[in-house]
C-alpha cells in the first residue's frame, strides 16, 4: 500500500529550496503561481511567509494588512512566518508590537518566527501533517461525510480560485444556484461586495480555459 504523504502546493516565486527541504521530511510537493500566500497547507489553511525585511517593509507600506485581508476573505486559517534572525530595524519595538498585535486580533492570524528555511519548512510540514493526516483528510479539498445540496453547491463554488466560504455564499445567495454563476458576465460577478475586477477576471477564466490535461 504506498504511503499517503502530506500535499503541499508552494508558490512558484519561492525559494527553490523550499521543495528539496519539504521533500526530504515526506511532503508531497506540487508547484503552483498561487494568487494568494506561498505555501498552501489545506483547502482552509494558507501561509504568507516574508523574510525579516520584506516583513518590515510591508508595515511601513501597509502592504501586509492588505495581504492579511485579502488572505481572510478566502481561507479560515491564516499564517504569517517571519524569518530570519537579522532585521533591517526600520520599524521601531512599538510599531512592531502593534504590527503583532493587528495580525492577531485584527486578522485573526497566527505570526511565527524562524531562523532560515530549513526551521520555516518544518513548520509548515507540521501544519499540512496535521491539517491532513492528523484530521485524517487527506485531499487538498474538505469533504464531510454526508453533504446537503446546499453544502455541496457551497463546496463547488469555493473550489473556484481565490473564493472562500464567505464569497462562496455571497454568489451563492445573489444567483441563486450554480447555472447563474457560471453563466454571469464579468460585470455581473463585480455586483458582488468584495468581489473586484482581478478576482471576477480568474473565475471567469477558470470557466471559459479549454481544458488541457495536466
Amino acid at each position: 500500500m504506498d504511503e499517503i504523504l502530506p500535499h503541499i502546493v508552494i508558490d512558484k516565486r519561492e525559494n527553490s529550496s523550499f521543495e528539496k527541504e519539504l521533500s526530504s521530511l515526506g511532503a508531497k510537493i506540487e508547484w503552483k503561481q498561487l494568487e494568494l500566500g506561498d505555501f498552501l497547507c489545506s483547502d482552509k489553511t494558507v501561509v504568507e511567509r516574508k523574510t525579516r525585511s520584506d516583513f518590515e517593509a510591508s508595515i511601513i507600506d501597509r502592504r501586509l494588512f492588505n495581504q492579511l485581508k485579502q488572505l481572510k476573505e478566502n481561507y479560515p486559517n491564516v499564517i504569517v512566518i517571519v524569518e530570519g534572525e537579522e532585521s533591517a530595524e526600520r520599524v521601531n519595538r512599538n510599531a512592531l508590537l502593534g504590527a503583532y498585535a493587528s495580525i492577531i486580533t485584527d486578522f485573526g492570524a497566527g505570526v511565527f518566527f524562524t531562523r532560515n528555511t530549513k526551521a520555516t519548512s518544518e513548520l509548515v510540514f507540521a501544519i499540512a501533517k496535521h491539517e491532513q493526516l492528523g484530521n485524517k483528510d487527506i485531499s487538498m479539498f474538505a469533504k464531510r461525510k454526508t453533504f446537503t445540496i446546499s453544502q455541496t453547491q457551497e463546496s463547488i463554488v469555493e473550489m473556484f480560485p481565490m473564493v472562500g466560504p464567505k464569497m462562496a455564499k455571497k454568489l451563492l445567495e445573489y444567483f441563486g444556484n450554480l447555472e447563474n454563476i457560471i453563466n454571469a458576465s464579468e460585470d455581473e460577478l463585480l455586483k458582488i461586495d468584495g468581489m473586484g475586477e482581478k478576482k471576477a477576471k480568474v473565475i471567469r477564466n477558470v470557466i471559459e480555459h479549454h481544458y488541457i490535461e495536466g
